[in-house]
């Protein structure tokens, strides 16, 4: 063999075998794992390169310092289709885990729980302070909202679903309240398609007026249509719905937690104890089960019901036997003081 071929072997074994130390170092980096001890969040923002990228992760101490990122990402070129957005890193993910995933897109998912029974502005305080989220509104004014959602102001309490919405980082906030109302108005729609004949609603907001007035009432679910057919017989025999809830949705900031005889004879345009059939609009956001009890009330007779002191209510059909079921009530109550 000559001297040059000899040459040409020698250094094709020294090219190889620098090939296969570099590979298998690359591979090493690759299932290395990230240099955290616990769940992280991390943001990509638009735009970043992988010079950029590489200084990010090292500076923000997720990836040790390596010369073999560069390399890793043209043997696996995959990996550098990275995506802008906030990810959720999770302790002994690798770093080849980790560009899989800014290159997935796949996204942390936060979740804002919106409440059934609770008013817009407890949920506008709710939205406020949740994470990660776009704040296109400059406060909580239910003006500005209707505004943002081109819907009338005086139409927004209860017209949001209560659910738990999952949202990505810088998700606004109108476009969370744009899904939760898009869902109640289709809900509603649907259920006043399917509603009960002959029930004593002029259209479907007065539905979703009463569906709020039972979902404060009870929250058994098995009380709700019997509840729905305590307020649909008073509305047909001109009777005032006389329901506290109302009267407590009209004091506004006013109320301190314990409703007077006085508060029930002050007159609001909500206190069902001064005015004449429902109030102007809904007081809460209702549950899906409250708007089919209101909806498809039970048929009965009954005209008062009053709480059992059991976590249920007393249903009766006249002032008399209602008067007892108070008396029984109070005694409740008296029983568990004193325990």
């Amino acid at each position: 063999m000559s001297r040059l071929k000899k040459f040409v072997a020698v250094a094709a074994v020294i090219l190889a075998l620098a090939a296969a130390y570099s590979y298998w170092q690359i591979q090493r980096f690759a299932a290395a794992p990230l240099t955290i001890e616990q769940e992280t969040l991390y943001t990509l923002p638009a735009g970043t390169g992988r010079i950029a990228l590489e200084a990010q992760l090292e500076s923000q101490y997720l990836i040790p310092k390596s010369i073999w990122f560069g390399p890793l990402l043209k043997l696996e070129p995959q990996l550098a289709q990275f995506k802008a957005g906030t990810y959720r890193l999770e302790k002994g993910m690798t770093v080849r885990g980790l560009l899989a995933l800014l290159a997935s897109g796949k996204e942390a998912q936060f979740s804002l729980r919106l409440v059934e029974g609770q008013r817009l502005s407890e949920w506008l305080a709710v939205l406020r302070a949740a994470p990660y989220v776009k704040h296109r509104l400059q406060d909580d004014q239910f003006a500005i909202l209707a505004k943002a959602l081109a819907v009338e102001p005086q139409t927004l309490e209860g017209s949001f679903y209560p659910d738990t919405y999952l949202y990505t980082a810088n998700t606004s906030d109108v476009a969370l309240l744009q899904r939760a109302h898009a869902r109640m108005s289709t809900l509603v729609d649907q259920v006043w398609k399917n509603r009960m004949a002959d029930l004593p609603y002029k259209n479907s907001q007065e539905l979703l007026t009463m569906a709020s007035v039972i979902e404060k009432e009870t929250a058994v679910s098995t009380e709700r249509a019997r509840v729905a057919s305590v307020f649909i017989n008073r509305l047909r025999t001109g009777m005032k719905l006389q329901t506290d809830p109302t009267v407590i949705y009209g004091m506004g900031d006013s109320y301190s937690g314990t409703l007077t005889r006085k508060d029930l004879e002050t007159p609001t345009a909500y206190n069902t104890y001064t005015i004449s059939g429902l109030p102007p609009g809904p007081i809460a956001a209702p549950s899906r089960a409250s708007l089919e009890a209101a909806a498809h009330p039970e048929k009965t007779n009954y005209l008062y019901f009053v709480a059992d002191g059991k976590g249920g209510h007393t249903f009766t059909t006249n002032l008399a036997s209602h008067n007892r079921a108070v008396q029984v009530y109070r005694q409740t109550l008296k029983e568990k003081d004193e325990k």
